[in-house]
């Protein structure tokens, strides 16, 4: 089972201003075939569906608890996608046209589909597709798989980067080079507990460090890349039997940590009228008050 936490993973800035087209590149690291999705999807069915848990535990251990943190990426990415596109149009009669400003926006899908959201679908409004997922049940072509799978995704997030310097896009972006790589390394390692290979030489994929990027070198400077977290209170601990040793670039000490990251807090919202979203009005708002107290018992 999943416990869930109120916050994300790391605090994003507010947003000065809006860009409805960097939320549509952001789009692709969400539901495009190397997006968060892909990943989340990949790594989840993987560990339901793996066999010799008890014989193969540290295997097990390692994909189910980047599968919690895939969760989590999942909420970063999508949120950012809400805060790149916060603004893009404001309250109006519906004969003014208030939703004129996503006419013209690369993906008009946020602004008819959704209340200016993100949405499981990739740059270009392709639906994410249950056909990415990848799990043959072969322990080696898995673990191949998922390794070639983070480098995919690391090559898309290193040009959407490239693709809009909007502050939030970055900053998540710039999070998730450095977690992603954390990923390349760790099934790198896996790989080479499993077949005496050392993958580890391949990396990184592409040949650029994450600290050519000024929005990963907090990040990095911080240790992140050198942490994995166990996303649970009790479980998963035999993944210290895979990450460990020195890390293949700084050939600092890897480390298993405890639970989950401090994080950030949930941003918060606000009513878009013009999309009809929550199209709660302030009567039904105070109906709705009266309901939760009577409820309560107050």
């Amino acid at each position: 089972m999943f416990k869930r936490i109120n916050r994300l993973q790391i605090e994003l800035p507010q947003p000065a201003y809006s860009d409805p087209n960097a939320a549509a590149a952001v789009q692709e690291l969400l539901g495009g075939r190397f997006g968060e999705l892909s990943t989340l999807n990949n790594y989840m069915f993987q560990s339901f569906n793996f066999r010799g848990k008890t014989k193969l535990k540290p295997f097990y251990d390692l994909v189910a608890s980047i599968t919690a943190e895939e969760f989590g990426h999942v909420e970063l990415v999508t949120n950012a996608i809400n805060l790149c596109l916060a603004g893009t149009t404001n309250p109006a009669p519906p004969d003014e046209t208030p939703l004129k400003p996503g006419k013209d926006a690369r993906n008009t899908h946020h602004f008819i589909a959704g209340a200016q959201s993100g949405l499981p679908m990739n740059s270009m409004g392709k639906p994410w597709d249950g056909d990415y997922v990848f799990n043959s049940g072969n322990l080696i072509l898995d673990l191949l798989h998922n390794f070639f799978l983070e480098c995919g995704a690391r090559t898309h997030k290193m040009r959407c980067y490239e693709l809009t310097d909007h502050p939030v896009a970055r900053e998540m972006i710039g999070y998730l080079l450095v977690r992603g790589g954390v990923h390349v390394v760790a099934y790198a390692k896996a790989l080479e507990m499993a077949t005496g290979v050392d993958m580890t030489k391949m990396i990184p994929i592409p040949n650029l460090s994450n600290k050519s990027f000024d929005a990963t070198r907090k990040y990095e400077e911080s240790g992140l890349h050198r942490k994995l977290y166990r996303f649970s209170d009790e479980d998963y601990r035999d993944i210290a039997q895979i990450w460990k040793g020195p890390h293949p670039e700084d050939g600092l000490p890897l480390e298993v940590v405890d639970g989950t990251p401090e994080g950030g807090p949930i941003p918060e919202y606000p009513d878009v009228p013009e999309e009809f979203a929550p199209g709660i009005g302030p009567d039904e708002f105070m109906e709705i008050a009266k309901r939760l107290q009577k409820s309560a018992g107050l």
